[in-house]
């Protein structure tokens, strides 16, 4: 429909709505299979493909982790050129209300599923939980600005300008910006494809905290 309401990142609501269930028949699942992948509700499962409900970056990303992809996918068309230049304004950008926002940097490849981004969290934003992707999968964090406490399967690590991470993706990670007063800019690297003999590495034990630096 020409009216239909837009994502903040220009997309409308119904092709959004579109890709998803294409990505969903595609994977051979039903809305009750996607839902518990997903830890996203049926209802709203049906409503985001109908165009009529908005999906958060959180509950977004958690509809991609349940697909086996990663949110690119779902905003942005595959390109197959062996070099892809994409200009600040060409890359998808999606906001969210609690105030941090998602710029990807990485093109959507056939048969990759890769991610590049680059998050900025505002002064004491917590972007919240995200699901584990499948095992073998990988996640890379650099920070740019700030301090981000990156939460692993509840052991925290906290990082300043200038660290970096990586971790194992099949584990539930949340990003937070503790600062009352200066922003956090971090990027991140993830590969979902996952590896079912990949070595899978878990934090050492749950509520262990690292010692203070």
């Amino acid at each position: 429909m020409a009216n239909s309401p837009r994502l903040s990142t220009g997309l409308k609501l119904n092709d959004l709505g579109e890709q998803i269930r294409n990505e969903r028949i595609r994977r051979n699942l039903s809305l009750e299979s996607l839902s518990a992948r997903s830890g996203v509700s049926r209802s709203m499962l049906s409503g985001v493909e109908r165009g009529e409900k908005i999906p958060s970056v959180l509950i977004l990303d958690r509809i991609a982790t349940g697909l086996g992809t990663s949110i690119a996918r779902l905003l942005g068309e595959e390109q197959t050129a062996r070099v892809i230049v994409l200009r600040r304004d060409q890359q998808d950008l999606a906001r969210d209300p609690s105030g941090w926002e998602r710029r990807i940097l990485s093109p959507v490849l056939p048969n990759v599923e890769f991610e590049f981004m680059r998050t900025s969290l505002g002064a004491g934003v917590d972007a919240g939980a995200f699901l584990p992707h499948a095992r073998g999968s990988r996640e890379y964090v650099a920070i740019e600005r700030g301090t981000l406490l990156l939460t692993l399967d509840d052991v925290p690590y906290e990082l300043r300008a200038g660290d970096s991470i990586y971790y194992a993706g099949d584990c539930v990670h949340a990003f937070a910006n503790r600062h009352r007063e200066k922003a956090c800019e971090y990027y991140l690297a993830m590969d979902v494809t996952g590896y079912p003999d990949a070595m899978t590495h878990r934090p050492v034990s749950r509520r262990r905290k690292e010692n203070p630096r």
